[in-house]
């Protein structure tokens, strides 16, 4: 291999990797979807609650099944530039009565979400 194929091949590579250099250089934006929720809000949320006390703390839902309208879904996705994707969810089950009877998903519910259950 003669000087001239081997400084050809050196500069191919070192152009090839330098994309992946160059790339985070580019600006990108963070990417925010659905309900964001701060845990402060969801320790507000108590058993028995009624839909409409549940959404004057969080907000509407992201998502209500068509065929399950007493399962609430608050769905939170947060990519920001170049890092890795960031997804929280928070489930809601009501009764027939529209009174809240479960919390789960990536929020705890707060120490007073019992509170008043005899």
């Amino acid at each position: 291999m003669s000087w001239k194929n081997i400084a050809a091949v050196t500069l191919a590579l070192s152009l090839l990797s330098g994309c992946s250099v160059i790339e985070r250089l580019v600006y990108r934006i963070d990417i925010n979807q659905g309900n964001f929720l701060e845990a402060k809000d969801v320790d507000t949320l108590r058993f028995g609650m009624n839909k409409e006390q549940v959404r004057y703390v969080l907000g509407s839902p992201m998502l209500v099944e068509q065929g399950h309208p007493d399962t609430w879904y608050y769905v939170y996705y947060h990519k920001p530039g170049h890092d890795k994707a960031e997804q929280k969810n928070l489930v809601l089950g009501f009764d027939q009565n529209n009174r809240l009877i479960s919390l789960s998903g990536d929020y705890q519910a707060g120490p007073k979400f019992m509170e008043g259950i005899n």
